[in-house]
């Protein structure tokens, strides 16, 4: 992670050596489908086939930090500071985790750290040409097929990501439970318009695999809106710069406070690098059974700050997302 290149940057990871740009997915907003109403929704039409073939395991380790291809300095920060109002609140709500069904996986099971070592994965895509990678998360949903990760994760710089996979459970090139192309990615309109800080919230459906839905596969996590700051917290995903290399899931945990400075996100104390972007944030997380409840991502870190993750805070906005995804 480079200091100095800007006062803030979103902790995704990219490829340095362009490999080819595909055609980008068309973006629109379904409007047929009311629950997607307020949502940014992005259709994905590639084909499955295509997507999979490109993600080789020699493409997934070629993912490197952002920062070095890109000027970060152009995210634009006044778009945060005319946002410093405290972000929409509505009842609270949580939705429960559930097991997973018995599937066979592609690879070796997991052999410790509870079922969040399954439902947090490696997320990949192309972004301005090259391969790219950041993190999510599987959240219980109505169709079984819902990924919660950043916004940047989705869409940066004005165009949605293209080539979009989820790979649960990522190690070093493997996928033990497969690679899941996105149909659809989400985000919120206030990230999809001004790409503020405070609403960096993505999600993804995916398509089946092998005839299989992506939870009944390797299970999900709770989520939860609306609920009080300052909680203690947990939060998972799968650093790749320095001194990280993107083949291992990281965490960090410890007590959360609300960011002072240019947003209303979360904070902790945490020095995971750029492609632990979307990894989640839990509540109320069991170390023993590895399963928690969902209330925000990574997203960003300070330059002048560093030792500091934030991840935003998942009130009423993030609710709608959620809502529009699993129900797409």
């Amino acid at each position: 992670m480079r200091r100095g290149i800007s006062r803030s940057f979103p902790l995704v990871a990219a490829g340095v050596v362009a490999l080819g740009i595909s055609v980008p997915a068309s973006a629109k907003n379904i409007s047929e489908n009311n629950s997607l109403e307020g949502v940014a929704v992005n259709e994905v039409t590639a084909s499955v086939e295509t997507v999979l073939d490109y993600w080789t395991p020699e493409r997934m380790r070629e993912a490197v930090p952002l920062e070095q291809r890109v000027d970060l300095a152009a995210v634009d920060m006044s778009t945060v500071w005319e946002s410093l109002g405290d972000v929409a609140r509505g009842e609270a709500r949580t939705v429960p985790g559930v097991s997973p069904r018995s599937f066979p996986t592609s690879g070796e099971p997991w052999s410790g750290g509870g079922e969040v070592v399954d439902t947090a994965g490696r997320v990949f895509f192309t972004f301005d040409g090259s391969p790219a990678s950041c993190s999510g998360n599987v959240v219980t949903s109505e169709n079984k097929s819902v990924v919660i990760t950043a916004g940047h994760c989705v869409k940066y710089q004005g165009s949605w990501h293209t080539n979009w996979i989820f790979v649960p459970g990522y190690d070093d090139g493997q996928a033990p439970h497969g690679e899941w192309a996105a149909r659809l990615t989400l985000t919120t309109p206030q990230w999809e318009q001004s790409e503020d800080m405070n609403y960096d919230i993505g999600a993804a459906v995916v398509e089946t695999l092998d005839g299989a839905l992506l939870e009944d596969v390797v299970g999900a996590q709770g989520i939860a809106f609306n609920q009080p700051r300052n909680q203690d917290m947990y939060t998972f995903g799968y650093p790749a710069a320095d001194p990280y290399d993107g083949s291992a899931l990281i965490h960090c945990s410890g007590p959360t406070f609300t960011d002072f400075l240019l947003t209303n996100d979360h904070a902790m104390s945490c020095d995971m690098t750029g492609g632990s972007s979307g990894g989640p944030w839990f509540l109320d997380f069991d170390e023993a059974t590895g399963t928690g409840v969902q209330a925000s991502v990574n997203s960003f870190g300070y330059t002048f700050l560093p030792g500091y993750m934030f991840g935003p805070y998942f009130g009423s906005e993030a609710e709608a997302l959620y809502d529009a995804a699993q129900t797409a």
